[in-house]
């Protein structure tokens, strides 16, 4: 395994040019099995999860080659119906592949991803939907599998306990595509993600009314076309670097970003003392106001509420926002696996229920740390660009997942961070114990 070291206390300063959404190269990618015509998709970032999702399809008998770093050819003239547990057990979001296959093959077998059963969990969202169409679904053996020989257009409502599901809408959409008759998703979530889904299965052929809105009408035609489309802008990445240059006090511009897709983070940003001013080209200058950072209460939400996928990261902005701040989590309840690592740092930080409360402009001092997911480890070495001394981030490899060239691209704004292995941890401390 590796590790990160970061040597803190420096303000960020330069630009950095945003990668394409791994949250939209997912879905696309299983979207292009869809067709029997070749399809190629444009500024994809680098990533573990994106190389997964391409060994998974290529299991299913797609031919798929990377062209560029960042560009991909995807033919699936001829593929099968069901995908190995050993890849799909690596990565949750390859339950997406259910809509296209079974809307395309009329049969579908995905095994649960982890091993998870059907139960309060977002999978019920998306077989909901598929029973709504007409698919008959059993789970056997950890597998789940599709009947959809039979599918035809209905009404179906796609909310859930915790608002609307972004695969859920995605799998949905995407097996109307091929169903006869009209569909209405109702509820369905309007993330940028889902739009760019969407503008993708028009240039398809697809015909779909309502992108934008939690109301989706699909008319299903006979068969789609590839096609050549071009990735979003990764919003949870930028948002990323914006919090980065607040929390070191710096000054950074942003290349590649869509402003427009930042939602509730956006206006948090302005609430708590951090400029963001867009130039003609749409690159984002980012700096703290000259009354500095400022305390705040956030909630995440479904888009275009605050995001979830930041709520880590904005929490470690918290731990430097003067006064007290409080982020409530409504949608992963207990996401705040990275609080126990903040407080190894000196953070002070108290738990109730689902909200931390954080006592801000406290010192951080430097730590070894341990990475519990995505968005956990990306708040873990943003306090460390910020602490007092060196901070050691274990497991990284959940970092790779999400965050194309993290640590180069803040090299390039003067962050010290180095990728080292991690027999280079210090003895003194030693690997972390779980």
């Amino acid at each position: 395994m590796e590790v990160f070291r970061i040597a803190g206390n420096n303000s960020l300063s330069g630009s950095v040019s945003v990668s394409g959404s791994k949250n939209s190269s997912l879905p696309l990618f299983a979207a292009s099995l869809l067709s029997s015509d070749e399809t190629i998709l444009e500024n994809v970032p680098q990533l573990s999860d994106i190389q997964f999702m391409a060994e998974i399809i290529s299991e299913l008998g797609a031919e798929v080659e990377r062209l560029e770093p960042n560009t991909w050819r995807i033919n699936p003239k001829s593929i099968v119906h069901y995908a190995p547990y050993e890849l799909v057990r690596k990565m949750r979001a390859s339950i997406c592949l259910l809509g296209p296959l079974a809307g395309r093959l009329g049969r579908a077998e995905i095994p649960m991803p982890g091993g998870c059963v059907i139960g309060n969990r977002p999978i019920d969202l998306h077989i909901r939907a598929l029973q709504g169409l007409g698919a008959k679904v059993r789970l056997k053996g950890g597998v789940v599998q599709i009947d959809a020989e039979n599918l035809k257009g209905n009404k179906l409502f796609l909310g859930g306990r915790h608002g609307s599901t972004v695969t859920g809408t995605a799998n949905a959409l995407m097996a109307a595509c091929l169903t006869p008759g009209i569909t209405t998703l109702d509820g369905a979530a309007c993330e940028p993600e889902i739009n760019d889904l969407c503008k993708m299965l028009l240039s398809m052929g697809a015909q779909i009314t309502g992108v934008g809105s939690h109301r989706l009408k699909v008319e299903g035609v006979d068969r789609l076309n590839g096609c050549r489309h071009k990735v979003i802008p990764d919003r949870i990445e930028t948002a990323t670097y914006v919090l980065a240059a607040a929390i070191t006090n710096g000054e950074i511009l942003i290349r590649g970003a869509e402003l427009s897709h930042l939602g509730a983070f956006a206006n948090l940003m302005d609430e708590c003392g951090v400029e963001m001013s867009e130039n003609q080209i749409g690159e984002l200058t980012v700096r703290v106001g000259s009354k500095g950072l400022k305390s705040f209460e956030v909630i995440t939400l479904p888009y275009p509420g605050f995001p979830t996928d930041l709520q880590a990261q904005t929490t470690a902005l918290a731990c430097f926002s003067p006064g007290l701040s409080i982020l409530t989590e409504k949608v992963y309840p207990s996401r705040f696996m990275h609080v126990p690592e903040l407080l190894r740092m000196g953070a002070q930080i108290s738990l109730e229920g689902a909200s931390a409360i954080v006592k801000g402009a406290a010192s951080l001092t430097g730590a070894p740390v341990m990475a519990s997911d995505l968005r956990a480890s990306a708040a873990l070495i943003l306090a460390g660009l910020a602490a007092k001394g060196e901070t050691w981030v274990q497991r990284i490899y959940h970092l790779d997942r999400g965050y194309d060239k993290f640590e180069k691209k803040l090299q390039g704004m003067g962050a010290e961070v180095e990728r080292l292995p991690e027999s280079a941890l210090p003895k003194s401390f030693g690997p972390l114990i779980d």
